[in-house]
């Protein structure tokens, strides 16, 4: 990607013509796919590339430095192939009976879901809809701060409140009179 001349495409398609960038992902389309292959679920990888070129074509004019849109084309493939990976864990299995399952994969003790429940339950809001969002619907911090008009910087801080607020509540050690909110 050191080639002039597509340095000058490239420069071209941030100050917005529309066909220096398709030549731009054209000439990208490759190198996503491949770095997606290594990094991707089989099946993902030709939608990680899709979104990827997708971001790339809405983000491309706010690209600083030209010599640092390899990194940037590969981190955003990366950060693609992270979240359909997320997305599949929560995919729905076909039922079936709970009692049957024995191992590292049965199911946790009802009273432990009956207590995560209930801590999430008495954290205040703010809390509970950022763990809920990061930790059960697997949005980025960056797609959290986005979504709740917060810098990520503060997205992250408050997260990681709301995982030491979790796991006081969760800690037996800790009455819940001495707790800020109570279950």
């Amino acid at each position: 990607m050191r080639d002039p001349d597509f340095q000058t495409c490239l420069l071209a398609a941030r100050s917005g013509d529309r066909r220096a960038l398709e030549r731009v992902l054209v000439r990208s389309r490759q190198d996503l796919r491949r770095y997606a292959e290594y990094h991707c679920a089989v099946n993902d990888v030709e939608d990680a590339v899709q979104e990827s070129m997708l971001l790339v074509s809405r983000k491309i004019g706010g690209l600083r430095a030209l010599e640092a849109y390899a990194s940037w084309l590969f981190r955003i493939v990366k950060r693609e192939c992270n979240r359909l990976k997320r997305a599949t864990r929560y995919v729905l299995m076909e039922p079936c009976d709970l009692e049957e399952i024995d191992g590292p994969h049965a199911p946790a003790p009802s009273g432990l879901i009956h207590d995560v429940a209930a801590a999430l339950a008495a954290l205040p809001q703010h809390y509970r809809e950022i763990i809920l969002m990061r930790d059960l619907e697997g949005l980025t911090t960056a797609e959290i701060a986005e979504t709740l008009a917060l810098h990520p910087e503060a997205a992250k801080a408050r997260l990681h409140r709301a995982r030491s607020l979790a796991r006081q509540y969760l800690s037996p050690e800790v009455p819940l009179d001495a707790l800020p909110y109570t279950v």
